[in-house]
């Protein structure tokens, strides 16, 4: 295997000129399909075709993939195949932290704001809303989104609880407790937020019991994956006001048909998975596979990287 000085990089499968001068920036060259190649910057999700990429290019060292959550792309099993299992991996988990947070925040403060609501209203209404000030919160998730979200939550004052899977501490968190203490994190929270990796152990880690453990005026703010949340609880936990409300990002199913029972609920916001959009991921993209090139050439630990096993 030829070891280049200059990490010789494929964009694919079609080039993007933003792309292109994150990698030049990066001290890297980018080359040709069908050239000698040390890595992959892969702008798409088809698995079919990045298998045959890395087939036909069998120097490859690194891929690096354009999205935080990857857990489809593991599923199929390419990570973990003779060609996958020789690159390392790498993916944009907390590029997208800044967007992502400020999201989650603006729909904390919709929903306890009772924005939903008003913005349905067609008289004046009577007075109310609860303020974020000084309240207890929970956060599900210990990344790039939780630590960003814990800084924007600050100037509240809130009380946060972290959970997630290593019980250690987070700045901005006045507890951190594990995965299997989520449900003494839950009660007297006003949010809840959701911003966990999808992975086997977190499907519906918010289902009933969770619902039931959160109070009357409590909001759940899904800023992760669809998936995190038992749609059909959540419904009932709605429909019969035994939570405030929820606020969510990310659906399941997702796209959200029409017609569902989330759509016509006053005390549910949906947003169309626009926590970070294309024109604010791409500078953060480019800025991760940036300081990934450097960090190749350099060969220091790249960020991002996936581990197959867990899942993210």
């Amino acid at each position: 295997m030829v070891v280049h000085a200059v990490p010789q990089v494929l964009v694919g499968p079609d080039r993007q000129d933003y792309v292109v001068d994150a990698v030049r920036q990066g001290g890297g060259v980018v080359v040709d399909q069908g050239a000698e190649a040390d890595g992959l910057v892969w702008l798409s999700w088809d698995p079919a075709r990045l298998s045959d990429m890395l087939a036909t290019h069998p120097g490859i060292r690194w891929v690096q993939l354009p999205i935080a959550g990857v857990e489809a792309l593991v599923a199929t099993g390419i990570m973990s195949d003779p060609r996958g299992a020789r690159v390392t991996w790498t993916c944009a988990k907390g590029s997208y932290a800044r967007p992502v947070a400020e999201h989650a925040l603006a729909l904390a403060l919709a929903g306890l704001r009772r924005l939903p609501e008003r913005a349905r209203a067609a008289s004046w209404g009577v007075q109310a809303g609860i303020s974020l000030y000084d309240a207890e919160v929970t956060v599900l998730g210990g990344g790039g989104i939780a630590h960003e979200l814990l800084r924007l939550l600050a100037p509240f004052g809130v009380k946060a609880t972290v959970v997630r899977k290593r019980a250690e501490p987070v700045p901005g968190a006045v507890r951190t407790v594990t995965t299997a203490d989520l449900h003494s994190a839950l009660p007297g929270a006003l949010v809840v937020f959701v911003a966990l990796a999808l992975s086997p152990e977190t499907v519906h880690v918010v289902a009933e019991r969770e619902l039931s453990l959160m109070g009357s005026e409590s909001w759940l703010v899904n800023v992760g994956r669809g998936r995190l949340v038992d749609t059909e609880a959540l419904v009932e936990a709605l429909v019969d006001e035994r939570i405030g409300g929820a606020a969510l990002d990310v659906t399941e199913p997702e796209p959200l048909p029409d017609g569902h029972p989330l759509w016509s609920l006053p005390n549910c916001l949906i947003t169309p998975h626009t926590a970070d959009t294309e024109e604010m991921r791409r500078p953060l993209l480019a800025e991760r596979i940036r300081d990934n090139v450097e960090r190749f050439a350099a060969g220091l630990p790249l960020v991002g990287t996936v581990d197959p096993v867990a899942g993210y």
